[in-house]
């Protein structure tokens, strides 16, 4: 199907603006008094020009037709996709946070890094970990942020030939990027029948050349890793360090505590546990917790108390120094300090509990339709298989939550972890109520009945939509983003 919303550039007329620019109020010399004269532009760039109204109606046609956490039940797993609270935007607008420029001096933003330091403490008591560090941009950059500071540990105690990071083969697909990225060598380790990391192929694993493992917890099956204070132990007795991978945090939060069953560092994603909103590109967040040993090598700079103030400490000569500009993601972070808040300690341990009730309410359900490969109870979310379903002749899981679009609901994450064949990964998050629930179960049982009478109605999916079925493959092979006149 053919798209149906031309581009701006497709509307653009010469003369045509949305605002008008006023001249400066300040001397301008220039661009080429700051920028080299081989590096200006020679014609102008050719950008759209169109009315006001014709821009309002674009983007809001736009708005409409895309699927979003306002819109549609989201059940993306692994990235909880959860409701955003509006006053957490009304918050962020207020003047005193809107207005500070990056450049203002610590005395003249204490009210905002106050705020920033309690964030800080408040994902201390939740974590157990003392050291706090805001910057990271996103997840996986609180990855990479905390592998920084495991090699930068080993190397302080002279074990420069600790190269290999362990990870499990139901890990998150950016686990082993940040490895690499980091300089280590990543080394799968396979799960058990259970779908849990198997703590005697991980004494066999461990040695001289460990630095340390990557362990997701609840792990990508929404299952808890019941034996993760022994893999802990196994990990120290051999001197490397645990990672957890904090994507699935939302499921134990206020009622377990990573630090305590001997986790060393983690991250924590700001844009899934704490409502900040998540995809189109930001503003994610991925702030990370260390053990006191670990503290010392956090990046630059550092909040810190200072009697009735808040500083920023940049002696720290063990840091791994800045991995993120100014204080960070500073609007998300601000946040989830008022998701945080506005909560207070029950309901942030409500938080877990509901999103466990509603995972397992749905498992249960999804249950007399899907197989479960790992049943029993699970966490925030559980991994179905779709494979054999109806008569469809291949890519069930595909066809499957093409079809949900139809119906109303975003698909579930699909074909991941790669370790279940044709697999949707469902999270329900804790926001969503019991009518809603049932009626994504509905929807299933419906798109399994089509599936044994009528399967083509399932391979021609979405038919709602102002596209239909889109070369993937060759989207991500051969991207085209940049746009010319043909």
């Amino acid at each position: 199907m053919d798209r149906d919303e031309p581009l701006l550039i497709e509307m653009s007329k010469p003369g045509l603006a949305p605002v008008r620019v006023p001249e400066p109020d300040v001397p301008f010399r220039g661009a080429s008094a700051w920028i080299p004269e081989r590096l200006l532009r020679r014609t102008p760039p050719a950008l759209p020009e169109v009315a006001e109204i014709d821009l309002a109606r674009h983007y809001t046609r736009l708005s409409q037709k895309n699927f979003s956490v306002d819109t549609h039940f989201y059940p993306l797993g692994s990235c909880t996709m959860k409701y955003n609270p509006k006053l957490n935007e009304d918050f962020i607008r207020a003047p005193m946070i809107r207005r500070v420029h990056p450049y203002q001096d610590e005395a003249s933003i204490q009210p905002l890094l106050r705020m920033l330091i309690e964030t800080q403490e408040m994902l201390s008591a939740l974590t157990g970990f003392p050291g706090i560090s805001l910057q990271p941009a996103a997840g996986a950059h609180g990855e990479l942020t905390c592998l920084m500071v495991f090699r930068a540990w080993h190397r302080a105690h002279g074990e420069e030939e600790r190269t290999e990071i362990l990870i499990p083969d139901s890990a998150h697909g950016t686990n082993p990027a940040s490895v690499v990225t980091c300089g280590f060598r990543p080394v799968e380790l396979r799960s058990n029948e259970h779908g849990l990391v198997d703590a005697a192929a991980l004494r066999e694993a461990v040695g001289p050349r460990t630095a340390g493992m990557m362990v997701t917890n609840p792990n990508t099956l929404g299952l808890f890793e019941r034996e993760i204070v022994e893999i802990a132990r196994i990990l120290h007795d051999a001197g490397a360090l645990l990672f957890m991978d904090g994507a699935n945090f939302n499921a134990i939060l206020g009622r377990a505590r990573p630090h305590d069953f001997g986790v060393d560092a983690m991250h924590m994603n700001l844009h899934k546990t704490f409502a900040v909103p998540h995809g189109g590109g930001g503003p994610g967040a991925g702030p990370v917790g260390v053990s006191a040993e670990l503290e010392p090598y956090l990046p630059v700079p550092v909040l810190v108390r200072d009697g009735d103030r808040v500083r920023l400490d940049h002696d720290r000569p063990l840091s791994i120094g800045r991995v993120r500009g100014f204080l960070g993601s500073t609007g998300a972070v601000l946040r989830s300090y008022c998701y945080l808040r506005m909560l207070g300690e029950e309901g942030v341990r409500r938080i877990a509990d509901m999103a466990v009730l509603n995972a397992n309410y749905l498992r249960a359900t999804l249950g007399e339709i899907l197989r479960v490969p790992h049943d029993g109870p699970c966490m925030h979310e559980f991994v179905a298989t779709l494979e054999g379903l109806g008569n469809l002749p291949d890519r069930p899981a595909l066809h499957a939550a093409k079809r949900l679009i139809d119906l109303g609901f975003h698909p579930p994450t699909t074909y991941f972890p790669l370790i279940v064949r044709e697999c949707w990964m469902v999270e329900p998050t804790e926001t969503e109520s019991k009518e809603t629930l049932d009626a994504f179960c509905e929807a299933v049982r419906r798109i399994a009945r089509e599936a044994e009478e009528n399967p083509e109605r399932l391979t021609s999916a979405p038919t709602t939509t102002p596209v239909g079925r889109l070369d993937e493959v060759r989207a991500c092979r051969e991207p085209r983003l940049t746009w010319f006149d043909a």
